[in-house]
């Protein structure tokens, strides 16, 4: 039967959320049963094409991009993939009209970074951040909000300025990684060699701007959405706050990261300010 496939479709989605980010699912858990699957079936799918791109080196890349491109138009076009995570994805797509100049935006900027090393003009930096963390914003968007179109458009610009914020945190916690393994260098007219405190403190001003913009959008979200996504926001601004408290040489030699002792402990912080209506 075919509802048993998509049983076993969200149980890989839900899998593979957990298996990569800890911290992003139990942000997930955070949210409302009746929404949680799709936003694990949203992750599962940007997760295979990012590690695509980024770890799967001994492989050509550039075949398996395609294969995916592949399946992902042929799973949304017949409703069905034998690929779990792309079924549970094309589940989401249909249930909530997302739409595909989304999904083909995100492919856009997973596909650049087969080929783009460099980011050099502000133009650049932000189309791809656009395709690789704003539309992602929109599509979960789509999912908390529902059929409330007016809502989806009101929340629009703080959701994209959010996902600008959690990505733009990324490539300052990943810049070694990014830089020495990937040779890849997303903030404009910045190399591993260039990073200084004013650069740092100049990416970290822009970042602080987005995630206010962001946390006006959160405050307005329905309620099965709201505790969820301010539990994400929290974690993100602490580390975010360390990048701030490390030097800038620091940052280029290792990946900071909150502990995970820290992190139950914003999870309760997150709790109270759920229950006590501080959001």
């Amino acid at each position: 039967m075919k509802s048993i496939f998509d049983q076993v479709s969200f149980l890989s989605s839900r899998s593979v959320t957990k298996a990569y980010s800890t911290s992003f699912s139990s942000a997930v858990k955070m949210l409302s049963p009746r929404i949680r699957q799709d936003i694990y079936n949203i992750y599962g799918f940007v997760r295979l094409a990012d590690e695509i791109v980024d770890t799967f080196h001994d492989y050509d890349k550039e075949t398996l991009f395609e294969l995916f491109q592949k399946d992902l138009d042929n799973a949304l076009k017949h409703g069905i993939s034998l690929n779990p995570v792309l079924n549970a994805f094309q589940h989401t797509v249909k249930a909530y009209d997302i739409p595909y100049e989304l999904i083909a935006a995100f492919m856009k900027s997973m596909r650049l970074d087969l080929v783009k090393k460099n980011y050099n003009s502000i133009g650049e930096y932000n189309d791809y951040i656009y395709g690789s963390a704003d539309v992602v914003g929109l599509m979960c968007l789509k999912v908390f909000t529902g059929s409330d179109r007016q809502k989806y458009d009101e929340l629009k610009h703080p959701a994209m300025r959010l996902g600008s914020a959690f990505q733009k945190i990324n490539f300052l916690r990943d810049l070694k990684a990014d830089t020495e393994d990937l040779q890849r260098t997303y903030f404009p007219s910045l190399n591993l060699k260039q990073m200084d405190q004013s650069a740092k403190e100049e990416i970290i001003k822009e970042i602080e701007a987005d995630l206010a913009e962001g946390y006006n959008g959160i405050v307005r979200l329905p309620a099965e959405a709201k505790f969820g996504v301010y539990t994400a926001y929290v974690y993100y601004k602490k580390l975010l706050k360390k990048l701030k408290n490390t030097p800038a040489v620091k940052i280029t030699t290792t990946r900071i990261r909150v502990p995970d002792y820290e992190k139950l402990g914003l999870l309760a912080k997150c709790y109270i300010d759920y229950r006590f209506n501080i959001i």
